[in-house]
C-alpha cells in the first residue's frame, strides 16, 4: 500500500525532534556506558553500568516517561526518514521496557554480569583512541566499580535456569584469566609507577571479586538454578515486533522456517549428488569436514581468502566498499569464546581515532582432547571458511559497518536490528556464490565450487535450525536436548556445534534473525527488480540498502519501494 506524502516539515518540529534525540541518547549511554565507549562517545569511559535494583527501577521510570513524551509528539510533519527514526526510537524504548519488566535477564542470567565486566574493560583496551595513560585511568575508574556489579548480581539473581549458570561457570575461568593476563598486557607502554600501582590494586580487586563470584555460582547459585529459560510466546512476539518490526504470527513464522529448511536440505542433496551420486549427502559432508586447516593455521586461512573476496566484489560490481582498510584477523577474546565461533568487532560510528576492525575467530582450547579439537575444527572446513569470511567481512558485516559512517542520522548510526545486520551478512553468503564467486571458468563439473556451495548450504541449514529452535524452545514446543538433536539431524551440524548453538538459543531467543532477515532482503530485491526492470543494478540495490543504516527491513522497503507492503 502506498503511503501518502507527508506535509512539508516545519523547522521548529525538526528542531524539537533533534532535541529529543539528543536527550534520549544522553540518558541511553549513561545507562549503557560500555556501549557509549564502543560507539565512540568517550565521555562515558570512566562510568560503569549500575545493575542495582534501585537503578533498574529508575531506568524503567525513565523509559516510561520518555515514551509518554514521544507519544505526545506529532511526527507527521517530518520527512520520511525522520518519521522512521521516530518509529525506531519508540520501538527501542518498548524493547528496553520489555527486557527490564518482562524478560528480566538481570535476575536470571549470571553471565551478563561477569561477561559484562570483561567487555567493559575490553572496549577500553582494544583500540588506541587515546594515550595508554588516559585509557588506563578510565579503566581504573571502571574497575573500581566492578565489584559493585557482582554484588548487584548476587542480590538480583533468583532461580536462574541451570543452563545459564553453567554457561557462566564455563566462561568465568577465561574472564579471570583475561584480567590476570590480557588486561595488564594491554598497558605495558605505561611507565608511571603511581598509575601502575593504582591499576594493580584495582585490577586485583576485580580478580578477587570474580573469584568470589565463581565460588558463589558454583556453591550457592548452581544448586538452586531450577528456573525456566523460556520467555514464552507473548514475550517472543513482542520482542520480534519491537526489535525487528516483524508482526507475523509465530505459527506462520515456523512454517516459513521449515519451508526454507526443506528447500536448503533438498538443494544440499542435489549438490552432494553432483559431487558423488554414489555417496549419501551426510557422508560427503563428513569427508568435507575432514578437509580443514590445523588450529595453528586457522587464522592464516581466513586471512588468505579476504583479499580475493574483496577483489571479486570490486571487479564484478557487486557492492561499493567505502574504504581500502582491511579488518584485522585475530583470536576471539577469552570472555567471548564459550558462545561464538567467529565474529566481527568493529569500532563505533562515532569513533574518530582508533578505527581498527577485528575479525575474531575462536581457536580450539588448549585444554581440549584431540577428539574435541578435531570436532571443533570440522566446523571450519574449507567451504565453511569461505562462507564465514563472506559473512563477517566481504561483503558482510565489515562492509556494512563501513557504510554505517554514511548513515543519514544520529538515530540510524546508533540504533539497528539483527534481522538487518545478520540478515545482510547471511544473505551475502548465498548471493556471492550466485554471482559466481569461486567458479572455475570453462569447467564442466566444478568440484571446488560445488564444495563451496555445499559449505554455504550447511551454514544456511545452521541458520534455519536457529530459526526453528529459537521459536520452538521459547514457546515450549522443544526441549534443550531436542534442540541439540535438531541441529545435528536437520541442521547437519557436528555435535559440538549443536550443543553450543542450543546453549546460545536459551539466552538469545530471537537468533532466527539470520534467516528472517535474509528472506526479507531476497524478497525486497525481487520486488525492487520488478520496479526497475531493465534498469535494475545489483550494485545500486546493495548500495541503496546499505546507505540507510541498519534499521528493520520494513523501513528500508518503505524508502526504496515507496510503500509498506509485506516484508515476507
Amino acid at each position: 500500500m502506498a503511503r501518502q506524502a507527508a506535509p512539508a516539515s516545519s523547522p521548529a518540529t525538526l528542531a524539537s525532534w533533534n532535541t529529543l534525540v539528543d536527550e534520549y541518547f544522553e540518558q541511553y549511554f549513561h545507562d549503557r556506558p560500555t556501549e557509549g565507549t564502543a560507539t565512540g562517545f568517550h565521555q562515558f569511559d570512566s562510568q560503569m553500568e549500575d545493575y542495582s535494583r534501585k537503578n533498574i527501577d529508575r531506568q524503567i521510570v525513565f523509559n516510561r516517561q520518555f515514551r509518554a513524551r514521544l507519544e505526545k509528539f506529532d511526527p507527521t510533519g517530518l520527512p520520511l526518514q525522520t518519521r522512521q527514526d521516530y518509529e525506531l526510537v519508540l520501538a527501542n524504548i518498548n524493547s528496553t521496557l520489555l527486557s527490564l519488566e518482562n524478560i528480566r535477564q538481570w535476575e536470571r542470567n549470571p553471565d551478563r554480569y561477569s561477561g559484562g565486566l570483561a567487555n567493559s574493560a575490553f572496549v577500553i583496551m582494544a583500540r588506541k583512541y587515546a594515550s595508554p595513560e588516559e585509557r588506563l585511568r578510565s579503566l581504573i575508574a571502571r574497575e573500581k566499580q566492578m565489584p559493585a556489579v557482582l554484588a548487584a548480581a548476587r542480590a538480583n539473581l533468583t532461580n536462574p535456569p541451570r543452563v545459564y549458570t553453567e554457561v557462566a561457570l564455563e566462561q568465568i575461568p577465561g574472564i579471570i584469566g583475561f584480567f590476570q593476563k590480557d588486561v595488564p598486557a594491554a598497558f605495558t607502554e605505561v611507565k608511571d609507577p603511581a598509575l601502575l600501582a593504582e591499576f594493580k590494586e584495582a585490577n586485583q580487586g576485580v580478580i578477587g571479586a570474580l573469584e568470589k563470584y565463581q565460588n558463589f555460582l558454583q556453591e550457592d547459585l548452581l544448586p538452586i538454578s531450577h528456573g525456566d529459560f523460556r520467555i514464552g510466546a507473548d514475550n517472543y512476539r513482542k520482542k520480534l515486533e519491537y526489535d525487528e518490526m516483524v508482526d507475523i504470527p509465530l505459527d506462520r513464522l515456523l512454517e516459513i522456517g521449515y519451508e526454507d529448511l526443506h528447500r536448503n536440505q533438498q538443494r544440499f542433496k542435489e549438490v552432494a549428488a553432483q559431487i558423488d551420486a554414489k555417496k549419501a549427502p551426510q557422508e560427503i559432508l563428513q569427508e568435507m569436514e575432514k578437509d580443514h586447516p590445523t588450529g595453528d593455521h586457522l587464522l592464516e586461512s581466513f586471512r588468505d581468502v579476504l583479499s580475493g573476496l574483496r577483489g571479486y566484489i570490486e571487479t564484478q560490481h557487486i557492492v561499493t566498499i567505502p574504504s581500502q582498510v582491511m579488518p584485522i584477523v585475530e583470536e576471539t577474546p577469552p570472555f567471548a569464546r564459550a558462545l561464538t565461533s567467529a565474529s566481527m568487532d568493529t569500532p563505533g560510528p562515532y569513533e574518530t581515532r582508533a578505527t581498527e576492525a577485528y575479525f575474531n575467530v575462536t581457536l580450539p582450547d588448549s585444554r581440549w582432547s584431540k577428539e574435541q579439537t578435531e570436532e571443533w575444527l570440522e566446523g571450519f572446513n574449507r567451504g565453511t571458511i569461505i562462507s564465514t569470511a563472506v559473512h563477517e567481512a566481504f561483503p558482510g558485516h565489515y562492509t556494512q559497518f563501513l557504510w554505517l559512517f554514511h548513515a543519514p542520522s544520529k538515530v540510524r548510526k546508533i540504533l539497528g536490528c539483527g534481522s538487518n545486520a545478520e540478515g545482510w551478512a547471511h544473505y551475502t553468503e548465498q548471493m556471492m556464490l550466485d554471482e559466481g564467486y569461486g567458479r572455475t571458468p570453462g569447467t564442466a563439473v566444478d568440484m571446488r565450487f560445488l564444495q563451496l556451495r555445499l559449505g554455504q548450504l550447511q551454514d544456511a541449514l545452521l541458520r534455519d535450525a536457529r530459526f526453528i529452535v529459537g521459536i520452538s524452545m521459547h514457546t515450549g514446543k522443544m526441549t534443550f536436548d531436542q534442540a541439540v538433536d535438531f541441529f545435528v539431524k536437520e541442521g547437519y551440524q557436528t555435535h559440538a556445534v549443536a550443543a553450543r548453538e542450543a546453549k546460545r538459543g536459551t539466552s538469545d531467543p530471537t537468533y532466527l534473525v539470520y534467516t528472517l532477515g535474509k528472506l526479507q532482503i531476497l524478497k525486497l530485491r525481487e520486488d525492487y527488480r520488478k520496479t526497475k526492470g531493465d534498469k535494475f543494478s545489483l550494485q545500486e540495490f546493495h548500495d541503496s540498502f546499505l546507505k540507510q543504516g541498519v534499521p528493520p527491513v520494513k523501513l528500508i522497503r518503505e524508502t526504496m519501494l515507496g510503500n509498506d507492503s509485506p516484508v515476507l
